[in-house]
């Protein structure tokens, strides 16, 4: 049968492959070939089998649980399948697990265990940026903490005050140390005991500390804004060349007075400067020279300005009683109070801030509250009226770096304001 033109192209063009492949193992012509002679070579290999995997750790698991609210070490071992009844009393009673028994809801716990439920390491961030890191060898359990490497950020948190400071800056996430920082930074600028009232925003630029993306703590306020009755106060944190830091406002004043506003980080004033109170112990009238704040037992009580300790011991109606000694004509006295700060002393130096004792209700006392009193050459002053003298502003030498430093903090301020402005329109 006679193939057409078609059918020769086809198989011309089948042929291709099996063509090109030939000539891919064709010998150029006057090619020189010779015998290849083949030698046989023996030798021993060692037989190497791969290394069996530990039985241990196939049998090992991680797991990580995050700790929720209400949370115990029980129900956070049962989610993380420890059934390991040793591992169970060794956390409940060991003394330097102490630290599980603060768990903060978010933070993170990972453990090994076995695939019957045994504890083999278990790791937990604590709240001062230190691991706490248990592990079983043989049959005890041992605890120890490391120190891990953390990482700086800033952060930046609004809010509006409704009913209270701590109420509002809990709303914006924000921890109660930045809480009292943003108090006491204002708190020669506005009585956050009497002033407060809703409506008052603030915005806060704060350092915070992660490791291993887990946040730690939070650090010192880096910059921070606060309107009050309208009227709104600024003041950036800067540290000049020779280590010195402060809170200063855009121009440059200092916003730490000679005196602090109020011995207390956080309370009420349940009776003010009068020079005639009803007094509740002894039923009569007679003057109050001082303040007194309301506050629960066992509140620490600041210096309000740099001193010495003049006196402390027992004094009358006044209970435990500490006395300052300030420059020139001021000291200041704390009565009634339950503590002194450990190891303070008559004649020791003190610095603005630093906790001097604790309140408490002893002497002439209902309850627990602190006597505060202000005097100047021995007389007794108002102190929430008195116009107190600022600290030192930043000098003309150092005003470039200053202004240098604040203007990214005052950036950030300025787009937490706007970006409030854009959600209340």
């Amino acid at each position: 049968m006679r193939r057409g033109p078609f059918a020769r192209w086809r198989a011309a063009l089948a042929l291709l492959p099996l063509l090109g492949v030939v000539a891919a193992f064709g010998i150029a012509p006057d090619t020189a070939t010779e015998t290849v002679v083949l030698h046989r070579v023996i030798r021993d290999m060692p037989l190497e089998l791969p290394a069996e995997p530990a039985l241990a750790t196939l049998s090992q698991y991680w797991r990580e649980e995050r700790i929720q609210r209400g949370d115990t070490i029980a129900s956070l071992l049962a989610r993380l399948q420890v059934t390991d009844p040793d591992a169970i009393a060794y956390l409940r009673g060991a003394r330097h697990v102490r630290s599980l028994y603060q768990l903060v809801p978010g933070r993170t716990v990972r453990a090994v265990t076995s695939d019957d439920g045994d504890l083999i390491t278990l790791r937990y961030l604590n709240s001062d940026g230190t691991e706490l890191v248990v592990q079983k060898r043989g049959e005890d359990f041992f605890a120890r903490e490391q120190t891990l490497p953390t990482e700086r950020k800033l952060l930046m948190s609004s809010g509006e005050i409704q009913s209270s400071l701590f109420a509002a800056t809990d709303a914006a996430g924000m921890s109660d140390a930045v809480a009292l920082q943003l108090a006491d930074i204002f708190s020669s600028e506005v009585d956050f005991h009497r002033d407060l009232r809703p409506g008052d925003h603030f915005g806060v630029v704060f350092e915070a500390f992660y490791s291993s993306g887990e946040f730690v703590r939070s650090g010192r306020i880096m910059a921070a804004e606060f309107t009050n009755a309208g009227h709104t106060y600024r003041a950036a944190y800067y540290q000049d060349p020779q280590g010195r830091g402060g809170y200063y406002t855009p121009q440059g004043k200092n916003m730490r007075k000679s005196f602090l506003r109020s011995p207390l980080e956080f309370s009420r004033v349940s009776s003010g400067f009068s020079l005639s109170r009803f007094h509740p112990v002894l039923n009569t009238w007679r003057a109050h020279r001082g303040v007194d704040y309301a506050a629960p037992g066992g509140t620490r009580v600041k210096a309000t300005a740099d001193g010495y300790v003049q006196f402390m011991g027992r004094q009358g109606g006044y209970g435990n009683l500490i006395v300052l000694h300030h420059k020139n004509e001021y000291s200041t006295a704390y009565g009634h109070l339950s503590a002194y700060a450990k190891a303070l002393r008559v004649g020791q130096r003190v610095a603005q801030g630093d906790v001097i004792g604790y309140v408490g209700m002893t002497g002439l006392a209902t309850g627990p509250h602190l006597h505060y009193e202000f005097r100047v050459n021995g007389a007794h002053q108002d102190p929430l009226r008195r116009v107190l003298p600022p600290g030192p502003p930043i000098t003309a030498e150092l005003r470039p770096a200053f202004e240098t430093a604040l203007r990214p903090l005052l950036e950030r301020l300025d787009l937490m304001r706007g970006m409030n402005l854009a959600v209340v329109n």
